[in-house]
């Protein structure tokens, strides 16, 4: 391929350039929300749990995510904070502190990922093919949004990208060195997040590869490096995840609870029910943009014809992760994040071909129409360095043109991204109006949209989550009415977010305005759950049309542009801001007051 060939003089600052915009995406908005985690993962799964480590060991007890990452935290936050008492004081005292130095951990993996992109496609496609493959994952928007919160996916991408570079050595040299390199990067992506594991499709491939090339000793040489990958892999994933084996029993146990919840769907009310393959067929189109997995499409068909063995390493992975992910019974579009570099390879090494179709469709209909117009010989050396010169423009060109289409979408919404995450929070204005406009003291019904400390005092050089409420508030995750609207005759139930509406009925209203609690926060983040699938809670539809009917709305606040359409309640949208609708982070956000009872008056 001609573009396999680009000069390093061009390769190196064309990098730069993308790994500038890529960090700079990445970071962009990466204070959205705080001093308030609202991301319910990021607020329990994993930083949390790195402070906690020193107070109560390196053992997480939780291995429902792998804790790879929240090890890397953990030792990251002693080192900038001074050990355990500089990072426990500044957690409690300072919180926002520590979120953000979690979130540009996450985004600084982000950016290491995309020159391991790089790495790997240079080795498999030339240099120009990594740096496109770069370039798409740089400003797809999944990678890009999901490096301004703390959470696994996409840390998760550095190692994993690294055993694809590891796996690209193999398949080009089949050095051992490289089969070492790809166990390693597999066993530290798996301890940290699980699905990684489909890296392990690309370095079979690869070894198979090199075991059908017809060399010298290819049967010795793959069971070698077979053993190689393994032990490297095993290795590095208890070296990152050394209670997989101290405590197998936490271990195996957290496996099968996260087995079971991404099998059943029935738990997240509004969850879609169309399928898991539809989905995220559907989420490839925004999270990485149409023109990029169009191109990803065309290239797993076209790879044959170039190059079979990598088509072996490229295409089965993201086939085969699709299919498994597809059939479990919950989906969100983040989860495509393992085969992310695979799908910007493949997009990248399409463009590549079809800008070489182009660049010899052009050389050739120039000479074509140069012998229609005859005229005198303009000399051999002049002919022959035209007949070099107008392919290669054609070819840039073609390139050039190829690239903006792939990279436009994911970089309007990623700028767009940044500029919405930048912007207050529509939970932290609510808050700023409520200590405005409701006394210290006064009874209120907050819906779980936010973290508990959102309700708590905030007092300089003081623990929030040690505060007392600034407000009393109504125990939302405690049920005191039954599904049929009667009041629980044995006390109080303890429910989760996601049950939370399978408790609310018309008559929980009598009830606030019975004990005098006459303010209800309201987020649609939760009520959205409801009218997504009313059927399976018409008590919790009834409540919120008797809430809009018997509250006067006091305040309310949207995320959305002055005349743009509402977005559905959606997983995905309504949490990580694609559309462009959105101007600013948070659900709709509504204070109602009610009037009746103790609320008269």
């Amino acid at each position: 391929m001609p573009t396999a060939e680009a000069p390093r003089r061009w390769a190196w600052p064309l990098l730069g350039g993308v790994l500038a915009v890529g960090l700079l995406l990445r970071l962009w908005g990466i204070r959205q929300g705080l001093p308030y985690a609202y991301n319910a993962d990021e607020a329990d799964h994993f930083v949390p749990r790195a402070v906690d480590m020193f107070a109560d060991g390196l053992n997480p007890h939780y291995f429902a995510n792998p804790p790879a990452y929240t090890y890397l935290l953990h030792f990251l936050l002693s080192i900038a904070y001074g050990g355990k008492h500089g990072v426990l004081s500044t957690f409690a005292l300072h919180p926002a502190s520590v979120y953000t130095f979690a979130r540009a951990t996450a985004a600084a993996l982000g950016a290491l990922a995309l020159w391991l992109t790089y790495l790997a496609g240079a080795r498999l496609l030339g240099r120009a093919g990594g740096l496109l493959a770069a370039a798409i994952e740089a400003v797809a928007f999944l990678p890009v949004y999901y490096s301004h919160v703390a959470v696994n996916d996409v840390p998760t991408l550095a190692p994993l990208t690294l055993s694809l570079v590891g796996t690209a050595g193999v398949l080009r040299k089949g050095r051992t060195r490289d089969c070492l390199l790809a166990g390693a990067g597999l066993g530290v992506a798996c301890a940290s997040k699980y699905t990684a594991g489909i890296a392990l499709a690309p370095l079979i491939a690869a070894i198979a590869a090199r075991y059908l090339s017809g060399e010298v000793d290819a049967a010795r040489r793959a069971v070698r490096n077979i053993a190689v990958a393994a032990a490297a892999s095993l290795g590095a994933f208890v070296l990152a995840n050394p209670y997989s084996v101290l405590d197998y029993a936490s271990f195996h146990q957290g496996v099968i609870h996260q087995s079971t919840l991404s099998a059943e769907s029935q738990g997240k009310l509004g969850a879609p029910r169309h399928g898991g393959l539809a989905y995220y067929l559907w989420s490839l189109t925004w999270g990485l943009g149409w023109a990029p997995a169009l191109a990803a499409l065309a290239g797993a068909v076209t790879v044959w014809r170039r190059e079979p063995a990598l088509g072996w390493l490229l295409v089965p992975a993201p086939l085969l992760f699709l299919a498994f992910m597809g059939a479990q019974g919950r989906y969100f579009g983040r989860w495509l994040m393992p085969i992310m570099p695979i799908v910007c390879l493949l997009a990248a090494l399409f463009a590549l071909q079809a800008a070489t179709r182009v660049a010899r469709v052009v050389g050739l209909a120039r000479v074509w129409a140069g012998g229609l117009r005859g005229g005198g010989d303009p000399g051999e050396a002049g002919a022959a360095r035209e007949r070099r010169a107008r392919p290669r423009y054609a070819l840039a060109a073609a390139t050039a043109a190829l690239a903006a289409a792939l990279l436009a979408q994911g970089l309007i919404h990623g700028i767009h991204a940044g500029a919405v995450l930048s912007r207050a929070d529509t939970r932290n204005l609510t808050r700023a109006w409520l200590v405005a406009h409701v006394p210290a003291g006064t009874p209120i019904v907050a819906e779980p949209v936010s973290p508990d400390e959102w309700a708590r005092e905030t007092r300089p050089g003081t623990a929030t989550s040690g505060n007392p409420y600034r407000w009393r508030k109504y125990p939302s995750l405690e049920s005191r009415i039954t599904p049929t609207g009667a009041l629980r005759p044995y006390g109080l139930k303890l429910v989760t977010i996601e049950n939370y509406e399978r408790t609310l009925s018309p008559a929980l209203i009598d009830f606030y305005e019975r004990n005098g609690y006459c303010w209800v926060v309201s987020g649609s983040t939760q009520s959205g759950r409801a009218f997504a699938d009313p059927a399976a809670v018409p008590a919790a539809v009834a409540y919120y049309h008797a809430l809009a009917r018997r509250g006067e709305v006091a305040y309310r606040i949207s995320p959305f542009r002055r005349g743009a359409r509402p977005v559905a309640f959606g997983f995905d949208w309504s949490f990580n801001y694609y559309p462009l609708a959105y101007y600013r982070p948070g659900p709709v956000m509504t204070v109602y007051r009610l009037r009746a009872g103790r609320c008269g008056g």
